[in-house]
């Protein structure tokens, strides 16, 4: 039986604050240690999320949380998709749920939110770099909100003693490439 959807009015999407980061770490050592939706193999420490959630902020690119009853329930952020100065207008998503939150409407309402963030900052793609073919629920909340397949590469990452693909999904934001960008 899966878990009962969640309220919209039960749930606040926010910005995401200082005393968020022992809830986001937490989250991500959970996702780091027990799932295939990131790659990384080592759950960092708060320090070095919080390290990682100054530089998206320093950029001025949304860091989003999740919460219900005072509990996060996850997060998700943007950050540029390359470094490269061409890339200004590519961000990447990222989200990650707390295993409960999962399958209860969380992580479509943050992405929701991340996507209209991104389109009034001015981004015009937003590419889902999505950890193993097999995750079926990153798959479908990218797809819900309008997120086209872009490409598989084949066996780009090694966890958990099985090799796994990463799914490539891009959605245009506000008019895309259909007008010159805005600088």
């Amino acid at each position: 039986m899966s878990p009962a959807p969640l309220a919209h009015g039960a749930l606040a999407i926010r910005p995401s604050l200082d005393a968020d980061l022992a809830a986001i770490t937490a989250i991500y050592a959970e996702n780091v240690l027990g799932g295939t939706g990131t790659f990384e193999i080592d759950a960092p420490d708060a320090a070095e999320m919080a390290r990682r959630r100054a530089d998206v902020l320093a950029k001025g690119l949304p860091w989003l949380v999740a919460e219900a009853e005072g509990r996060v329930l996850g997060y998700a952020y943007a950050n540029h998709f390359r470094p490269r100065l061409a890339y200004r207008f590519c961000v990447e998503d990222s989200i990650y749920l707390a295993a409960s939150a999962q399958g209860r409407g969380v992580g479509r309402l943050l992405l929701a939110e991340l996507v209209a963030r991104c389109e009034a900052l001015g981004a015009r793609q937003m590419l889902a770099v999505i950890g193993d073919a097999a995750n079926a629920g990153s798959i479908g909340v990218h797809r819900a909100l309008g997120f086209e397949p872009a490409g598989v590469l084949k066996a780009a990452g090694w966890k958990f003693e099985r090799w796994l693909d990463v799914i490539l999904m891009q959605r245009a934001l506000g008019a895309g490439d259909r007008t010159r960008p805005q600088e």
